[in-house]
């Protein structure tokens, strides 16, 4: 059934409430947290969570399309629009990372702390690598990174629609193919900065990797969610086909399968080593009621939506994969909460601050907003897809 309100009506709506809600929700935050050191501290932690996840639609959509640009195919082509205006608000996440610089970095990170690092060796030894000023360095060096991809695909991109030039097209490709390696690069390292080094004293290599493999993970996700809207209106209903659908739920069905590879393959390593320098990380997150959110990730961000999703039907189902879509979604939130708030509540059990909700509500819908701004800015269907994936598709073979 399609929906008889004009699209660009529902978008205007949707873009107006965002940010409103946004700056009530945004508000009152801040507010809270002036009112006294522990809010100030709570507000930091929950601030840091609602960061990460939404900068995950963010930067997944820059990996997705890269990806699609290298490899081709009908999926990428249907949601090529929604995904570059995902991608142009890389800056606005660059704009939000500022109050965790300016004001975040003491109360989140206890190498910090002069007091903390002079009285362990561990922390020590890592001190030219974390520090104030390396971390600030860092952190402006990932989003420069990240803004010039973004901004170069979604300009090479709109200069091919424009002129259908092989040299243009190729050139795209070779962005792509850098830029990806390079993000996966920079994401990793972000990830060991902002997330891993909550607590210094433990390590992982695949850490930064399972951000990388939620981010595309969350990407596929919204774009079902965006293109089962946008579907639902006239002529987008017959842009949409049940094979998009299908292949986006393939897609989704192997991030879910990489992720759990991944994660599990973690466990595995340090569990077996039993070393008591990595041990406490995973003790912290299986002890005291968060064995529980643990059981729930397994259950939902794997079991479940892997078996719902082996079934042909379901992934040609638009409404019924828009659900599973969202399912995930909220999972994904349930993963970053399980990975960045037991840094802060060692010895205690687990906890949910109401800070812990309204900052990624508050957040989201600032990006959310920010997102509908940029979709509305370009059309939703390019005219030259269908040329731009046979021109792709002979680049590949030449």
């Amino acid at each position: 059934m399609s929906d008889q309100t004009p699209l660009s009506t529902n978008l205007g709506r949707l873009q107006r409430a965002s940010f409103v809600l946004a700056a009530v929700g945004l508000g009152g935050l801040v507010l809270a947290a002036a009112l006294s050191p522990e809010n100030t501290e709570q507000f930091y932690r929950s601030y840091l969570m609602a960061f990460l996840y939404w900068l995950a639609p963010a930067l997944g959509s820059l990996a997705i399309v890269m990806l699609h640009n290298m490899t081709g195919g009908a999926w990428g082509f249907a949601i090529r629009r929604q995904l570059e205006a995902a991608m142009r608000n890389v800056p606005l996440m660059a704009l939000l990372f500022v109050p965790i610089l300016i004001g975040g970095i003491h109360p989140l990170y206890e190498w910090s702390h002069a007091d903390v690092v002079a009285a362990d060796p561990i922390l020590q030894g890592k001190a030219l690598y974390l520090n104030r000023t390396f971390f600030t360095v860092r952190a402006i060096g990932y989003f420069c990174v990240w803004i010039f991809l973004a901004l170069s695909i979604v300009r090479l991109s709109a200069r091919y629609d424009r002129t259908l030039s092989v040299a243009a097209l190729r050139k795209l490709k070779v962005v792509s193919g850098l830029g990806l390696g390079t993000y996966v690069l920079t994401m990793s390292f972000a990830a060991f900065d902002w997330g891993m080094s909550l607590e210094p004293h433990w390590f992982s290599t695949i850490y930064g990797l399972l951000f990388v493999i939620g981010q595309g993970l969350a990407t596929l996700c919204f774009a079902v969610l965006v293109a089962s809207r946008i579907a639902r209106h006239e002529p987008f209903s017959r842009w949409f086909a049940k094979s998009h659908f299908h292949d986006l739920g393939n897609l989704i069905m192997a991030f879910v399968m990489l992720w759990a590879y991944v994660s599990f393959s973690q466990f595995l390593i340090i569990w077996q080593a039993n070393l008591p320098e990595e041990t406490p990380w995973y003790l912290h997150r299986t002890g005291h009621g968060w064995q529980t959110v643990a059981i729930l990730l397994v259950a939902f961000h794997f079991v479940i939506p892997f078996l719902i999703l082996l079934n042909r039907r379901t992934k040609r189902n638009m409404r019924v994969l828009a659900t599973i879509a969202a399912a995930i979604l909220v999972a994904r939130y349930v993963e970053i909460f399980w990975l960045i708030a037991p840094a802060f509540q060692h010895g205690g059990g687990l906890s949910v601050h109401w800070m812990d909700i309204v900052a990624p509500l508050s957040v989201g819908a600032l990006w959310i907003g920010a997102f509908v701004r940029n979709l509305r800015g370009r059309p939703l269907v390019s005219l030259q897809d269908g040329k731009l994936l046979g021109q792709l598709e002979e680049a590949s073979h030449g």
